[in-house]
């Protein structure tokens, strides 16, 4: 994808970063890109309390990418110690999706825990239901460790669950 940059967002981006995840997450909007969650929940995906929570803690940044100074696309990495990275929330803009921009971007996010974090592991978490996602994800070099994590079913903050069997498998990469 020609004319990418990627940069860490800071406090300026918040209303751009948001707009972009809900946008990839939630609502019909998101229905545009190839995967989204929206027949899986409603509600908000992240708010900007939480967006600010992860741009001023040291341990995790939120990476840009950007195409020609327009944000179209992020990942949130974490340090989560002993060479391990967390990768989450990898947002597309929904109409750029299937055009490179996810592979991109999560190299480029691998690249960057490996230098900030001195990670030689990423892992993830992905909805157990999103089996294109966890494809896609594998097709990257990512395996299922067979772990899974319970979804925050009741809290809204994360989103209103449209069925009640969600759950997160976890995925891990050595780098």
């Amino acid at each position: 994808m020609s004319n990418l940059t990627f940069r860490i967002a800071g406090l300026d981006d918040l209303p751009t970063l948001h707009a972009l995840i809900e946008r990839a997450y939630r609502g019909d909007s998101a229905r545009v890109g190839w995967t989204h969650e929206a027949d899986l929940l409603g509600g908000q995906r992240t708010d900007l309390e939480d967006l600010a929570a992860i741009l001023t803690d040291p341990g995790r940044v939120m990476l840009l990418a950007l195409r020609d100074d327009a944000l179209v696309g992020c990942v949130q990495l974490a340090d989560e110690g002993d060479g391990l990275a967390y990768l989450g929330m990898l947002s597309i803009e929904p109409s750029l999706q299937a055009a490179g921009l996810g592979r991109a971007l999560v190299t480029a996010a691998e690249a960057e825990v490996a230098r900030r974090f001195d990670a030689d592991r990423m892992r993830m978490t992905v909805i157990r239901q999103r089996t294109e996602l966890i494809a896609w994800y594998e097709r990257r070099g990512y395996i299922l460790t067979g772990a899974e994590a319970p979804f925050p079913m009741d809290d809204e903050r994360f989103g209103l669950p449209k069925r009640r069997d969600l759950a997160f498998v976890v995925m891990e990469k050595a780098l």
